[in-house]
């Protein structure tokens, strides 16, 4: 601890130092600049119609080398950023129109220039009447990222972020809601920070943020030093919908269907230096019943001088679980001046998931009873933070410090009544698991410009966390458990040429664990890394990109990985955590190549990933004479894979898009624990896509997603398909839209087998989970809508639960 004290301290009064007196380093202020912002709104010279989506560029008058762009929004409004005072040329253009350009000065007296309205002509074969219509991007490729815009996809109303994950190019999720990048863990952020409710449990949480509040997600293969080290296959970031423009804007969306109901409201108003953002939101899920039949077998064994003969168990239920969520947040931002800002926010959110259940008992082939149960989950979490950033006269130099407090309870009850078939009692469970969670974050961050070239990065970070879990069954027992990061990082990005682009860091990282174990013995682990990460770009031609990329990653484990007591919700298989995992490192190798044909777009990588201490959830045998099913390090594993997404317009109206994902899985296991997969197999996914606009302000959507067998060392899970689609009409002007969505309209359930052996234990779970959505959707948006994000802590440092049944031995508050 002493140590993550005096790292934190040491880096934080170095950067202070280096921002109150900028001119240390080198450079000075000899080339210091105000910046500021230049704004328009471009409108149709004819129907005085804005025109969405124009590209516009920003041209330096005396260079001739473009500076910024950026697209119009719905309202045909433009606002380029950060912007040194001087002349520029406005360069305005788009299909069906004339380009025009437009003279723009500004000072440092003046950095702000709103040049008003901007109108563009028809080109000379146009009729005197034009209608244009622009769409923004589904997928747009980044040097660091992809990012698939959420908001402009019409099959994602009505639904939530779990449906749109499975849209996302490189990802593939379970019927669960699991995600996985390339077939490895991923760290899911929101806002570009962690969330309490994501940490304790990433599936139930998805479920709880409605698609209709995303604005898009982006997916980081290569993150930078910059970032946390956690996440073997990267980062997920969910960017959810703002805005930041004077006067007042907001959205209303509400849906109705077979499968559950949402309603969302945003609100945002700004006046001068000062500005406000709220959101609210509620889902309300029907009870459908959903079938699981649980097949349970054991080898003969010998404990002590008895030879127990082996035996099975088979479970054939259904359950009818209702979920329920409400989420509110509150945003505050001032610009104390040009150069000073300070920002807060707080989310509130709650989430219940439960109902009763029956399960038909067969033991060895033989009807031995009923088991009537009923479950109780529920978590609430609070997250808020407290942003400072200051920046300077000399252009891109900025200096910031955040604090960050996360709080949750969760609580996880059930009952099972086991009973003959003539209704004598046979046994009788109950447990009860209170888990409390609380994390402090600071970090502080320093970036500065040596020149436009030249970029220098370093901060800090430190995290305190604590859980508490109660739990209640037989007896009472309490896990207390603390896990402190200090963390220090540092880059540098420069042009190699004017064409070859490099941008490499290093993380070092202190992490302290303490904690007792179930007898109650004090455990202490400690343990120091260093991650380095490298980017090297080349473009050619203006419109092809080549990247080779190096870092290394942990996958520490989430408190549901290590929660040492048992969780018998299912007296026949029992779960409990394991405590003394070890971390997974991994050190990741990707080439990638994107290119931009006539509107035509296509992005290919191919990586090797080496993964050590790999983990998995793992079956054996437990002394009671029931399955355990655990967590372990089960080995090491070398991963070779590739990817690739395309997307081609046969018409300027239809939009066609495909992404292949695939990756080898081969595990070098350790000779203690027996498995079932000895080999290499494939992982894949597969997702197509498309979208077609029509006169009068419809448009129709199609989708399919495959993901193919996953394959762990003790299981396989058999592949899912999932498809559906979208029809959609603009109404009120194009202020709001009212609509059907489909998913899986022709087959209710989605039935997933999952087969897990370890020698001659196994288990095979068949679950029947109710999928079908028909729905129908409705959105208002009003004022004026101009999405902007705030930069925000990162928390990105532990290995959530990517297990089905992971949630099991969880129930203990574990937030991030």
């Amino acid at each position: 601890m002493k140590k993550l004290l005096l790292i934190c301290a040491a880096l934080l009064m170095m950067i202070n130092a280096k921002a109150q007196f900028p001119m240390m380093g080198g450079g000075g202020n000899a080339a210091s600049k105000v910046t500021g912002r230049i704004s328009a709104t471009i409108l149709d010279s004819l129907t005085k119609q804005p025109v969405e989506y124009a590209t516009v560029s920003l041209v330096n008058a005396k260079t001739s080398k473009t500076v910024n762009g950026a697209l119009t929004d719905t309202k045909g409004k433009v606002s380029i950023q950060n912007i040194a005072p001087g002349e520029y040329k406005l360069v305005v253009g788009f299909i069906g129109y004339t380009s025009k350009n437009v003279m723009v000065k500004t000072t440092p007296e003046k950095p702000d220039n709103n040049i008003g309205n901007v109108y563009l002509a028809g080109t000379s074969n146009t009729l005197n009447q034009v209608t244009i219509e622009g769409k923004k991007n589904i997928v747009e490729n980044k040097i660091d990222r992809m990012v698939y815009n959420a908001e402009a996809d019409a099959t994602n109303a009505g639904s939530d972020a779990t449906d749109v994950m499975r849209k996302v190019p490189m990802l593939s999720v379970d019927i669960n809601g699991n995600v996985q990048l390339r077939g490895s863990a991923v760290r899911v952020l929101i806002n570009g920070k962690p969330s309490g409710t994501m940490a304790n449990s990433v599936a139930d949480a998805l479920k709880m943020i409605p698609a209709d509040q995303i604005k898009s997600v982006e997916v980081i293969t290569n993150p930078s030093a910059k970032y946390e080290a956690e996440g073997s296959g990267g980062i997920i970031n969910i960017i959810t919908k703002k805005s930041n423009a004077e006067g007042v804007s907001g959205s209303v969306n509400a849906s109705a269907g077979t499968r559950q109901n949402t309603g969302n409201f945003n609100l945002t108003a700004k006046s001068g230096r000062f500005s406000a953002n709220t959101a609210l939101g509620g889902m309300y899920a029907y009870p459908q019943d959903s079938r699981v039949v649980f097949f349970n077998q054991l080898p003969q064994r010998q404990e002590g001088s008895v030879t127990i003969p082996s035996s099975n168990v088979l479970q054939d239920g259904t359950s009818a679980w209702k979920r329920e969520m409400f989420n509110g947040s509150l945003g505050l931002d001032y610009d104390f001046n040009a150069y000073n800002n300070i920002s807060t926010n707080a989310k509130y959110n709650r989430f219940y998931n439960g109902g009763p259940g029956t399960s038909l008992i067969t033991t060895n082939g033989s009807a031995s009873g009923n088991i009537a149960s009923a479950t109780d989950m529920s978590n609430s979490n609070l997250d808020w933070n407290l942003d400072y950033r200051r920046t300077s006269k000399k252009q891109g130099e900025e200096f910031s410090v955040a604090g960050q407090l996360t709080q949750g309870r969760n609580n996880n009850d059930f009952t099972n009544d086991f009973r003959t078939g003539t209704g004598v009692p046979v046994n009788y469970t109950a447990s009860n698991n209170i888990g409390r969670n609380r994390e402090y974050t600071f970090q502080t961050d320093y970036v500065y410009p040596f020149s436009k070239s030249v970029t220098f990065e370093v901060g800090g970070k430190g995290i305190l966390r604590n859980i508490q879990s109660e739990f209640s069954q037989n007896s009472a027992q309490n896990f207390d458990y603390d896990q402190n990061v200090g963390a220090a990082y540092s880059t540098i990005a420069f042009d190699l040429t004017k064409k070859i682009k490099f941008k490499g860091g290093v993380r070092g990282e202190y992490t302290a664990i303490d904690f007792q174990d179930a007898a109650g013995k004090p455990v202490k682990n400690d343990y120091f890394n260093l991650f380095p990460s490298a980017v090297l770009s080349q473009t050619i031609g203006g419109q092809t990109t080549i990247k080779l990329a190096y870092n290394k990653r942990v996958q520490r484990p989430s408190l549901a990985y290590l929660n040492p007591f048992r969780n018998e919700a299912n007296q026949f298989s029992v779960f409990q955590g394991n405590p003394n995992l070890n971390p997974e490192l991994s050190h990741n190798v990707e080439l990638g190549y994107s290119t931009f044909i006539k509107g035509s777009m296509i992005n290919a990588s191919v990586f090797y990933r080496n993964t050590r201490n790999v983990i998995e959830n793992i079956i054996q045998p437990d002394v009671s004479g029931k399955t355990l099913t655990t967590f372990d390090n089960v080995g090491n594993t070398s991963s070779f894979g590739a990817n690739l997404f395309g997307s081609y317009n046969p018409t300027p109206k239809w939009t066609l898009m495909s992404n292949i994902g695939l990756n080898t899985y081969e595990i070098r296991s350790r000779q203690d624990i027996q498995g079932m997969n000895e080999g290499t197999y494939i992982n894949y996914n597969f997702f197509m896509r498309s979208a077609t606009s029509f006169k009068g302000g419809w448009n129709l959507e199609l989708f399919g997603v495959v993901n193919s067998p996953r394959y762990t060392y003790q299981s396989k899970t058999d592949p899912m398909f999932f498809y559906g689609g979208a029809v959609k009409k603009d109404i009120f002007k194009k202020q709001g839209t009212i609509g059907l969505n489909l998913l899986n309209p022709f087959n209710r359930d989605l039935h997933i087998k999952t087969v897990t052996m370890s020698g001659g234990t196994m288990q095979t779970q068949n679950i029947y989970y109710p999928l079908r959505q028909i729905g129908l959707n409705f959105s208002y948006k009003f004022g004026k809508l101009k999405f902007t994000e705030k930069k925000k802590i990162k928390n990105d440092d532990i290995k959530q639960d990517q297990q089905q049944g992971g949630g099991m031995g969880g129930g203990m508050g574990q937030g991030r």
